[in-house]
């Protein structure tokens, strides 16, 4: 199911099928270094992870990240979308590519889209995002789609902590 378009990409809803590009994404080594190590080593486990995490936060939100292909080709290129979690009030931005697909400017394009029109960013004038302090291209992306830093922001599990950024709406003028 799509759920936007731009130009160059489609967002859709991710599917047990996406597995082999999950598993090959997730395994990428910027993934285990900036996101982290899920152990999805199958593709069994890939699909697992797809079904307890992405299916079912559509099922309870509505939304969560999106599967970002290239409209040319069909071509897997990564995810983008909004992930609400239990700890933060508002939902956060969560984008990851192939570095195959890096440099490209997909991301940002990807990202764009989910700000302007999301269906879950009706009535939303604020979202988060949160990356590892040292992903400069993480943080170079969401300071150009208007992020800005809040705080480091620790998950209380252990894992290192995290810089938290903020993004409004920008206001209406008329």
């Amino acid at each position: 199911m799509t759920v936007l378009e731009t130009p160059r990409l489609g967002l859709r809803r991710v599917e047990l099928s996406d597995a082999p590009f999950f598993l090959r994404l997730v395994n990428e080594p910027d993934w285990r270094r900036y996101i982290r190590d899920l152990q999805v080593r199958t593709e069994a486990d890939a699909a697992a992870h797809l079904q307890k995490s992405y299916l079912a936060a559509y099922a309870r939100h509505g939304f969560g990240l999106y599967l970002v292909e290239s409209r040319a080709s069909g071509e897997p290129l990564g995810i983008c979308g909004l992930v609400q979690r239990e700890h933060l009030p508002e939902p956060d931005l969560g984008f990851a590519f192939l570095a195959a697909a890096r440099g490209q400017g997909y991301a940002r394009e990807a990202a764009a889209a989910v700000l302007a029109g999301e269906p879950a960013m009706r009535g939303r004038d604020r979202v988060l995002a949160v990356t590892q302090p040292a992903n400069a291209a993480s943080i170079r992306l969401l300071e150009r789609l208007g992020f800005r830093y809040q705080r480091p922001h620790d998950w209380g599990d252990g894992r290192p902590p995290v810089s938290l950024y903020a993004w409004r709406r920008p206001a209406q003028s008329g």
